[in-house]
């Protein structure tokens, strides 16, 4: 009986421990969702913290210029290689500046951009604001009648909302343009040929769908690392777990957001 017993209670751990994270898990969807709507209302209600939105605006967008600068150029040069190496073999080169410039306006520069800002953007907000949830400067807000959501969450979640669009439109000239560099300076294309096909290949609701995923990329890792920060725990140890989360689940969350997007677009162009 005792040898039975005991596979049958390495049974009931494994049950358990499985039953017990699908649990937890459970929980924090839901209080990821109650804080997001607890975040659109704090945006839509009065009063409005315009001065500390400009100040988010300017870390989210213009302070992340670089990094999404060069990660999309980049990244266009790399493409032109690689679809120069593939196409070159059946004669397909002439494709090149089509596939570069769809490839970096739909995916490559919403997925790229939202990436880098969930490891930039995402763990600066979760590392600020867990620090004041641990040093008790949150609660002193809640003393003095200020709400923390309008005043430190809203202002986040609408700049990177806003500032991300805005650094993907970036993106997308420079990756292009890094294409560009490579397919006419080192593979030897015409380099009128190579814009009138990128003219011809991008049609409005590919960049609109680029955008589109930056809006919502923007707004999930903005999310994401405001829950984290305002639910940190635990001293710098906490704050350190609350933002590799941030980072983690940003990134995950980005990556599904991209094929559901992409579903929904390829069905409307059907």
């Amino acid at each position: 009986m005792s040898l039975v017993r005991v596979p049958i209670n390495i049974l009931r751990l494994i049950l358990r421990l499985i039953g017990g994270n699908t649990w937890r898990m459970i929980e924090e969807i839901g209080a990821i969702f109650r804080f997001c709507v607890l975040s659109l209302i704090a945006i839509v209600q009065p009063p409005f913290y315009f001065r500390l939105f400009l100040q988010q605006l300017l870390n989210v967008g213009y302070y992340s210029l670089p990094v999404v600068g060069l990660t999309t150029l980049f990244s266009g040069m790399v493409m032109a290689l690689q679809t120069y190496s593939g196409f070159s073999g059946v004669g397909a080169e002439a494709t090149l500046p089509r596939v570069v410039s769809i490839a970096i306006v739909r995916e490559l520069a919403p997925v790229l951009a939202g990436l880098m800002l969930a490891g930039r953007v995402g763990a600066a907000m979760t590392a600020e604001l867990g620090t004041m949830r641990v040093t008790e400067q949150i609660d002193a807000m809640h003393t003095l009648g200020i709400n923390p959501m309008r005043y430190l969450v809203a202002p986040r979640i609408l700049a990177c909302t806003i500032a991300l669009p805005i650094l993907v439109a970036l993106g997308d000239s420079l990756g292009i343009y890094g294409g560009y560099l490579i397919a006419v300076y080192k593979l030897g294309l015409n380099s009128a040929n190579f814009i009138d096909h990128v003219l011809d290949s991008l049609q409005w609701i590919g960049v609109f769908s680029g955008l589109c995923k930056a809006a919502a990329f923007g707004f999930t890792l903005s999310i994401i690392g405001c829950y984290f920060g305002f639910h940190s725990r635990g001293g710098a140890a906490g704050v350190g777990i609350a933002t590799t989360n941030t980072v983690v689940i940003s990134s995950i969350l980005i990556l599904i957001l991209n094929f559901i997007i992409t579903e929904i677009f390829f069905q409307v162009q059907l």
